[in-house]
């Protein structure tokens, strides 16, 4: 998630087992660079080794008039990281064309795409031959299609129609726990991507206000919404993707909050004063705390290391339990 995942979480969780992203968002350049250069020192690996994190960047920002999408990417090729995602663009396949002719040797860059549907997968694999596949279901914390179906379905539709030799497809939408990955394997996926549950790591750029209201979260407090774009003034996302995130207060009595005035119609020059406010404060009522649909069975801060390693020990744990019923 943008805005969440710089280069600490990223190091920390590749360190765990996992495969850490940076995730550019509205950042400058320069600070893509240092975040990048944060991983690099964390794991202790000179400039001319490959860097075992992942960039991972929003294709419609790299796609806009006068952005340095060329200068953004060549930061991943540059570093010779181990992954790029891309995510809601039109023109994701110039994007990896560009990659494919800038990396230091032919195929040392794993290419990722998320889709939220089994037509954009079919492209992805076919006609851009991704590496990997990531389904992204409506559960999923920030942003993504309001249009997706749920995880499993997804999943099981993109499974149905990729062959088996085809590329990994992992699933991505409200998983918080190793038994939630198991289930995912046994389906057919070849993994998970779960962002939420890191968010609550101190390695997250997320503030200690952001980690409490995500421990505080009841499962169904998290809604897709366009309210925190609009408050932020971060407009410019494909036609049908919206984000979710945590319904900030609902005492209308107090501070409405920004998704309750939003969606009653106030002003948005308002909406953006008090977002900008809250900003300044890091007032939960008002700033967006994203978070996928599985948010309620969240209760502890723990490092983005230890996290890895515990969603490993309980997917093995249930899936031997699960092959224990077997005779």
């Amino acid at each position: 998630m943008a805005g969440a995942s710089g280069g600490q979480l990223a190091a920390r969780v590749s360190q765990g087992g996992g495969m850490g992203f940076i995730a550019y968002g509205y950042q400058s350049l320069e600070k893509l660079r240092s975040e990048v250069g944060t991983a690099r020192s964390l794991l202790q690996i000179d400039s001319k080794s490959p860097l075992p994190i992942g960039i991972g960047y929003l294709g419609w920002q790299l796609e806009t008039p006068n952005a340095a999408a060329r200068e953004l990417l060549s930061v991943a090729t540059d570093n010779n990281v181990r992954a790029v995602w891309l995510s809601f663009g039109a023109q994701l396949h110039s994007w990896i064309k560009y990659i494919r002719e800038s990396e230091r040797e032919p195929g040392a860059t794993t290419i990722v795409i998320q889709v939220n549907s089994v037509q954009e997968a079919l492209v992805a694999v076919n006609d851009w031959k991704a590496d990997v596949i990531v389904a992204q279901g409506i559960e999923a914390g920030g942003h993504g299609s309001g249009s997706a179906p749920p995880l499993l379905t997804l999943l099981s539709e993109i499974l149905s129609v990729i062959p088996a030799d085809g590329p990994p497809i992992l699933g991505a939408g409200g998983i918080v726990n190793g038994a939630q990955i198991a289930s995912l394997l046994t389906l057919g996926a070849s993994g998970a991507v779960l962002g939420t549950r890191f968010l609550l790591s101190p390695e997250s750029l997320y503030l200690d206000s952001q980690r409490q209201a995500l421990i505080d979260a009841p499962t169904g407090s998290s809604i897709r919404t366009m309210a925190f774009d609009e408050a932020r003034n971060t407009l410019g996302w494909p036609q049908g993707i919206d984000g979710r995130g945590l319904r900030n207060r609902t005492d209308m009595h107090v501070d409405p909050g920004t998704v309750n005035e939003y969606e009653s119609g106030a002003d948005l020059e308002d909406l953006r004063r008090k977002y900008s406010e809250g900003v300044k404060k890091g007032d939960t009522t008002r700033i967006v705390t994203w978070a996928g649909a599985g948010v309620g069975l969240l209760h502890k801060i723990q490092h983005a290391k230890d996290i890895v390693e515990e969603l490993h020990e309980e997917c093995v744990g249930r899936l031997k339990a699960v092959a224990s019923l077997l005779p």
